[in-house]
């Protein structure tokens, strides 16, 4: 079974790019953050075409998340299965978390995947920064009432969190910022010390591997991003992966991509072959490095 998990950066303006992928990669189940769309607007029907199941949980211009899956879904859960509050500053992104569609869950195949956005926090000790905090404590918290650690659980999406200076290009650069400070970090530590474990990193230790690059001033051709999107299991889940990876190329190509790419895992057996594209990159990113470092 593959389980991916892509930051799409609105679904109505990426689906091409999202049913490409979904054919390249052929997941089982892809979580899906940001699709920026009402429930009502949900491409329910181009993704039934493509095999999928897709439930979804969105508000409109901002967030929203779904699971996509072509083995089915049941179960499903949103917003900590609280109703979703009407916001008070609707203009405003990632200041109310807990008036936004941040989070989904189901049961896939006999195994629980939970899709979540975590909030961007802006800056360091500001109310976004706070709040953040603060959904990172609930969903802590729903994680320890509602699951079990011991059980076959799927925690993915984009968690705005690097959770080591070895996810990011140039950490000197990077501390003092939002995605790396010390209270995010211990954040993600918590759920993983609940029982969760970094499925990426079972497999593979090596640096420079990224989840997001900003769009301005060459950064992904340079390799200049973060790792903050992530797939992490339980543990007796971990034990039954066998592969997993960042498909760099999802990050190409026309119209303009995401600036996030998809992270995938494999469960209990490998699935469809595909080149991520790192091999090939990894010459010209170092020659880009150093023509900047130059200049």
């Amino acid at each position: 079974m593959r389980v991916a998990t892509w930051n799409v950066n609105s679904l109505a303006a990426r689906l091409d790019k999202v049913l490409w992928w979904l054919d390249r990669a052929a997941p089982d189940v892809l979580l899906l953050q940001e699709t920026k769309l009402a429930d009502a607007d949900a491409p329910v029907m181009a993704l039934r075409i493509a095999g999928y199941e897709l439930r979804h949980h969105g508000e409109g211009r901002w967030n929203g998340v779904a699971i996509a899956s072509r083995v089915g879904i049941a179960a499903v859960v949103t917003n900590f299965g609280e109703p979703l509050p009407a916001a008070r500053t609707p203009a405003v992104p990632d200041d109310e978390p807990f008036a936004e569609a941040r989070m989904i869950a189901g049961v896939c195949a006999g195994i629980t995947v939970v899709g979540i956005y975590a909030p961007n926090g802006r800056i360091v000790g500001s109310p976004f920064y706070r709040a953040k905090l603060a959904w990172y404590e609930r969903l802590g918290r729903w994680l320890a009432e509602t699951q079990d650690a011991g059980a076959a659980v799927v925690l993915g999406g984009d968690f705005n969190v690097a959770p080591a200076d070895a996810d990011v290009w140039d950490p000197r650069r990077a501390h003092g910022g939002t995605h790396v400070s010390g209270p995010e970090r211990d954040a993600f530590t918590r759920l993983c010390g609940w029982g969760l474990v970094d499925a990426y990193r079972l497999h593979h230790r090596e640096p420079d591997r990224y989840t997001w690059w900003d769009y301005r001033a060459g950064n992904f051709q340079r390799n200049e991003g973060m790792r903050i999107d992530h797939l992490l299991v339980t543990r007796p889940l971990a034990e039954r992966v066998v592969w997993a990876e960042i498909d760099r190329e999802a990050r190409k190509g026309k119209p303009i991509p995401s600036d996030h790419a998809p992270v995938l895992i494999d469960i209990d057996g490998p699935g469809e072959a595909l080149d991520p594209g790192w091999a090939g990159a990894d010459e010209r990113i170092a020659l880009r490095r150093q023509a900047r470092k130059a200049a």
